[in-house]
């Protein structure tokens, strides 16, 4: 009787496992990131390759970092809302292109709009590896002082932008 107690202990605890991880959203991956500065950089600028912009160039403002690429299909079904937001002029976007090609990025906002503020390159991926991307879109709320505040894995959502992203910055905009 007793020999058949550690198979079934072993038994229970997995599907204790098995419940709780069927319970949690995949889309919901925490970031080591979240309250601590992000990553600096140094890139060049999409359109005028001759200039770059830096992490440090956003500081005392909040902004937003959109990690995007043209062969993204779900970059595709976010940008007519980062445009939308742009109009608003609510918060400032600013597009990280990710292991993108420059003419192939170039063409792909002349014909779906440009809503970045200034857009930057990351042909190889690197400062991406540093934000943590897992693939491409991601977004990142980043406060006046230069930390991320919120990470929205995959496209940015009419329902995330109203319910997490826009009172955030509202939030962070009150802040000193």
């Amino acid at each position: 009787m007793t020999r058949f107690l550690l198979p079934l202990g072993i038994f229970v605890v997995l599907v204790g496992f098995l419940l709780v991880g069927l319970n949690l959203n995949p889309r919901q991956v925490p970031s080591p990131l979240i309250g601590k500065p992000a990553p600096e950089f140094q890139l060049q600028q999409l359109h005028q390759a001759e200039q770059t912009l830096t992490s440090k160039d956003n500081l005392g403002k909040v902004w937003l970092l959109n990690v995007w690429a043209s062969w993204c299909v779900s970059c595709r079904e976010e940008h007519p809302l980062l445009v939308e937001l742009a109009k608003s002029g609510i918060v400032p976007v600013y597009g990280l292109n990710y292991k993108d090609q420059r003419d192939d990025a170039l063409k792909w906002l002349k014909q779906f709009g440009d809503p970045y503020t200034v857009s930057i390159v990351d042909p190889e991926g690197r400062t991406g590896i540093d934000y943590g991307v897992y693939g491409v879109p991601e977004t990142y709320v980043i406060d006046k002082k230069g930390v991320i505040r919120y990470k929205q894995i995959g496209p940015v959502t009419v329902e995330a932008l109203q319910t997490k992203i826009l009172p955030l910055v509202k939030e962070l905009e009150l802040q000193g």
